[in-house]
């Protein structure tokens, strides 16, 4: 069942997201769609479009330059990849990220952006094109509710504003 398919943002956005570390980084069309390892695998892997290391108890803020389009009723939920985790404590800053399925119309065209946690006392390096990040789309019930019509406008926190 086809639920969901991946894109770039545009040059503009991954040039506003990436900033000053633009030089150096893949150009968003050469970025390649996440994709699963193999015919068993859930999780659709996302590489690292530049050269990234998180220092020890840091943070680092890696922009894929791809956004997700999925059925209403789905969510992309990102984690990190098990041998980031495995070998150095990597995880995802906000522990798992939540893509919704309305996050891809969003002001910043639905770029997906993960921020990384070093807990470790060592520094991490992730190369330009490796594998760090896998989402796996999940299905998602409702609660009985007096209705949501709020429409999204902004990118990340921006609902509840």
């Amino acid at each position: 069942m086809t639920i969901a398919k991946f894109g770039h943002v545009s040059a503009e956005q991954y040039a506003e997201a990436m900033g000053s570390r633009l030089d150096g980084a893949m150009a968003v069309d050469e970025i390649p769609m996440p994709k699963r390892a193999t015919a068993g695998s859930a999780g659709y892997d996302f590489v690292s479009p530049l050269d990234v290391t998180v220092e020890p108890d840091g943070t680092a803020l890696i922009p894929t330059g791809i956004r997700a389009e999925m059925e209403p009723g789905w969510v992309l939920v990102l984690f990190p990849r098990s041998s980031l985790g495995f070998k150095h404590g990597i995880r995802l800053a906000n522990t798992a990220g939540i893509i919704d399925s309305d996050y891809a119309f969003a002001k910043n065209e639905g770029h997906i952006m993960v921020k990384l946690r070093n807990p470790s006392a060592a520094p991490v390096a992730i190369g330009r094109g490796e594998r760090f990040c896998q989402g796996v789309f999940l299905p998602y019930g409702l609660a009985e509710e007096s209705g949501t019509f709020a429409e999204r406008e902004g990118g990340f926190g921006s609902t509840g504003k």
